[in-house]
C-alpha cells in the first residue's frame, strides 16, 4: 500500500502553486487600504452626525433623579453611620461598666490562698480533660 504525501497529494500542491494563492505583499496597496480606512472613518462621522439631538427636558429629568438617588444614597449613608457610631458608644459603655464590676469584685474578694489556688487549677485541668 503506498503511503501519502505528509504535505498533501501533489496535484492539490500543485493546483495552488499555480494559482498562487499565497496574498501578495503589494495588494491590497497602501493607498487602497488608506482609502478604506478614510472611507470607514467618514462612515463613522456621518452615523454619528445622525444622530437625534439630546432634548434638554430629557436631560433635565435625568439629572433630577440622578440628584434624587445621590440625595437618598447621601441619608442612607448618613444613617449608617450613626447606628454604627451608637453601636459603637453602646459597646464602649458596656465595656466600661464590665471593667468596673470586675474591679468592685476584685477589691470585694479576699486573696485566695495557696491552697484555693490549687484547687481551682486542678478544677480547670479536670473539666478539660472531661472535654476531651
Amino acid at each position: 500500500m503506498r503511503r501519502g504525501n505528509p504535505r498533501g497529494p501533489p496535484h492539490l500542491i500543485a493546483v495552488i502553486r499555480r494559482a498562487n494563492i499565497s496574498p501578495s505583499f503589494k495588494d491590497p496597496s497602501f493607498q487602497s487600504r488608506i482609502g478604506s480606512a478614510a472611507e470607514a472613518k467618514q462612515k463613522a462621522l456621518d452615523n454619528l452626525r445622525s444622530r437625534p439631538p439630546v432634548d434638554e427636558k430629557v436631560v433635565a429629568e435625568r439629572q433630577a433623579a440622578r440628584l434624587k438617588r445621590e440625595a437618598a444614597d447621601a441619608e442612607r449613608r448618613s444613617a449608617k453611620k450613626e447606628k454604627e457610631q451608637a453601636a459603637e458608644e453602646k459597646r464602649a459603655a458596656e465595656a466600661a461598666r464590665a471593667e468596673e464590676t470586675e474591679g468592685k469584685a476584685e477589691a470585694a474578694a479576699p486573696p485566695a490562698t495557696e491552697a484555693e489556688r490549687k484547687a481551682a487549677r486542678d478544677a480547670r485541668y479536670a473539666a478539660r480533660k472531661n472535654r476531651r
